[in-house]
């Protein structure tokens, strides 16, 4: 039990202070994603002259803010899932399939990571986007063309922080199987600070 405490605490540490960070980054991304989208629609319908990089730009912050809250919603337990029979069994044995499924998911994100990886270094991470730059001086004189790999890198830190917080998630069920579920922290924030986000 202490060996999966002492593996338990520095992966529970690592998720507590990046996933705020990635929290707080996702909530300037809606924002910015929400910006873009309006000047579209003003340049749009009103003006009658759409401009070329809004809708990237939205595409841009929406792939990262779902990269960077995929991990939190996970870690909460807010993922879509049907766990009625888990439910229904004796406690032991719905935490054993609890953490038959934990590692059929482990296995599932380390594909993925690989996946990520080579959206990120293969052929189309090799590519710009199509209208996205960003200035390179503050007389806007210089520009530079962002990359797509800058995009899909998204796709590779959300399946790396959901690989992390999924390993956290392993040896948090097998320490509430051995018995010491008592001694965890509680990953849900109280019912008035959910309210509050």
């Amino acid at each position: 039990m202490a060996l999966l405490h002492g593996l338990l605490r520095p992966i529970q540490a690592w998720n507590d202070f990046v996933l705020p960070i990635g929290r707080w980054i996702s909530i300037l991304a809606i924002a910015l994603m929400v910006l873009a989208i309006l000047i579209q629609v003003f340049f749009r319908y009103i003006l009658n002259n759409a401009l070329p990089w809004p809708d990237e730009a939205a595409r841009f912050m929406m792939l990262w803010l779902t990269g960077l809250m995929a991990p939190m919603a996970f870690r909460r337990g807010g993922f879509v899932a049907i766990d009625m029979v888990v439910q229904a069994m004796p406690a032991k044995v719905g935490q054993i399939i609890s953490i038959f499924l934990l590692l059929i998911s482990a296995g599932v994100l380390a594909m993925a990571v690989s996946i990520g990886w080579s959206e990120v270094t293969g052929f189309g991470g090799s590519f710009k986007t199509a209208s996205l730059y960003l200035p390179l001086s503050f007389d806007l004189t210089e520009w530079f063309r962002i990359p797509r790999s800058w995009m899909m890198a998204s796709l590779l830190v959300g399946v790396v922080l959901l690989f992390i917080v999924n390993i956290e998630l392993i040896l948090r069920a097998l320490i509430t199987y051995l018995g010491g579920g008592d001694t965890l922290k509680e990953l849900m924030p109280p019912e008035e600070e959910i309210m509050a986000e």
